[in-house]
């Protein structure tokens, strides 16, 4: 049988006549679907959209709003992670230093400080992900992109700085056993922690080192899908915690019945009574309460797929019955075409964020001023840590800001982030370290979750620590 030449994708693929022509049907069947995917892939990671607007053009109460540029193929734009080479920190504010107040943790996301001063530290990751198939591999990769690809640890240590040096020198397995752990909180000697799937809790006795109480559980909450953090604070009655939820999806695309008790906070009762506090949350983790007024204050992750220039995470005061709008709309009433159907009558009740972030900064921690204590223009105000985006090119975050308040409880009318700790990013836009849990340590000085440095970062004063509390404790944060 003669040669024969047959043309697919700019290949030739030579025909000989040993092979038979079945042969070639089924090598062709399995070969287009499988390149077609790969280049479908390559495609999508080429496939960026780039900014046309500053991240500051879009932080602030007054962001410009720009016309979304709606994406099927979502840009994929992050910084690799390589961890901290010898001897680098990050980068800190003029008049204030940077260390390492420990080193050698596993993933570490979230912080919390006991009365007696010891801090406790979530090293977490996300659940194993569900499905397989393209959907599947794909989030796995991005996982691994965004140096989350590891299994959870699932364990709280505990870390206690006994000479007051501002380095820990004694580290602790607290707890085990876990749910991919995140928020935890001190209410009436019982230590509540969110896992990713219920709220649990155990007995606390001050200056213990190790719980190995099995853990009762409070409250379940819907796992799996996307935002698998819970985070949860104690509300300022000081009866009940605020518990937070992240949805499921970026807009609902699994049908709204996949996002029940989702994208919301909480409020629950030690009984396992609870109610949705406040709603339209796409993915609210860091949550304080504000030291001017005591009301619920939180961070946000909005919604991809629009473009590199939105929607912008933001920083609000959330009250009782409040509804930001997701999936239907974002910012305060601009409606989200893509999500179907529409809901108009909630148009008008979509409650505007009170601080913009800018797009894709993925702010997770959230303390206030007064807890920390800084000093000089830091006395009054948010820090925020920045996770950074995977989704916008150039990208965005990578760092903690401070958002200025005044006097009556609220950011400072036209101010925009200022930079407290950046670096995190080296000289090829490689990732050092990604910024998470944001707290003080009983002497007020800044500590920082690095969940990819694997460092625990302490910011001070330039000029040495800030002042301790005359007190011998220090209220639980």
């Amino acid at each position: 049988m003669p040669a024969a030449f047959f043309v697919w994708g700019g290949i030739a693929a030579r025909r000989c006549a040993p092979y038979p022509w079945g042969m070639w049907k089924t090598l062709l069947r399995v070969a287009v679907p499988l390149a077609l995917v790969i280049g479908g892939f390559v495609l999508w990671l080429g496939w960026p959209d780039t900014a046309r607007l500053p991240v500051e053009a879009v932080a602030g109460a007054r962001p410009d709003i720009s016309a979304p540029r709606v994406q099927t193929i979502p840009t994929v734009k992050v910084a690799d992670p390589i961890g901290w080479p010898q001897g680098r920190t990050p980068a800190v504010a003029p008049g204030l230093k940077v260390a390492a107040f420990a080193a050698d943790l596993d993933h570490p996301r979230w912080l919390y400080r006991l009365p007696n001063g010891d801090i406790l530290v979530a090293e977490t990751n996300s659940p194993p992900r569900e499905g397989g198939g393209i959907k599947g591999w794909v989030m796995r990769f991005l996982f691994r992109k965004v140096g989350a690809g590891g299994p959870s640890a699932n364990r709280i240590t505990l870390l206690r700085d006994t000479n007051g040096d501002g380095v820990a020198d004694e580290r602790h397995v607290f707890m085990t056993g876990l749910n991919s752990p995140f928020g935890m909180a001190l209410l009436d000697g019982q230590l509540y922690i969110a896992n990713t799937d219920a709220l649990v809790r155990v007995p606390y006795r001050e200056g213990a080192t190790r719980i190995d109480a099995k853990p009762e559980t409070v409250v379940k909450l819907n796992p799996g899908g996307n935002h698998w953090a819970r985070n949860v604070i104690a509300a300022k009655d000081g009866k009940t915690l605020f518990v937070s939820v992240g949805s499921s999806s970026n807009i609902a695309e699994n049908g709204m019945e996949a996002e029940k008790y989702r994208a919301n906070i909480l409020q629950v009762w030690p009984d396992g009574h609870w109610r949705i506090f406040g709603a339209g949350l796409r993915n609210p983790n860091g949550m304080a309460l504000n030291p001017v007024t005591g009301n619920l204050w939180t961070v946000v992750n909005e919604r991809d797929m629009l473009g590199s220039d939105l929607a912008p995470d933001y920083l609000t005061q959330v009250e009782f019955g409040d509804h930001f709008g997701w999936p239907w709309y974002y910012w305060g009433g601009y409606r989200d075409d893509r999500v179907e159907p529409h809901n108009p009558a909630l148009q008008e009740y979509s409650k505007r964020p009170d601080y913009a972030l800018g797009p894709h900064v993925a702010a997770l921690g959230l303390d206030f001023s007064g807890d920390i204590r800084l000093g000089g223009k830091w006395d009054s105000g948010a820090f925020i840590g920045e996770h950074g985006s995977w989704n916008r090119k150039p990208v965005s975050g990578y760092k903690v800001v401070y958002v200025p308040f005044n006097a009556a409880g609220y950011p400072v009318k036209g101010a925009k982030p200022v930079d407290v700790l950046t670096g995190f990013l080296d000289a090829d836009g490689k990732a050092m370290g990604r910024p998470v849990g944001v707290i003080a340590d009983r002497t007020g000085a800044m500590l920082v979750a690095d969940d990819v440095g694997n460092r625990i970062w302490r910011v001070t004063p330039a000029q040495g620590s800030s002042p301790a509390p005359t007190a011998t404790q220090t209220p639980a944060r």
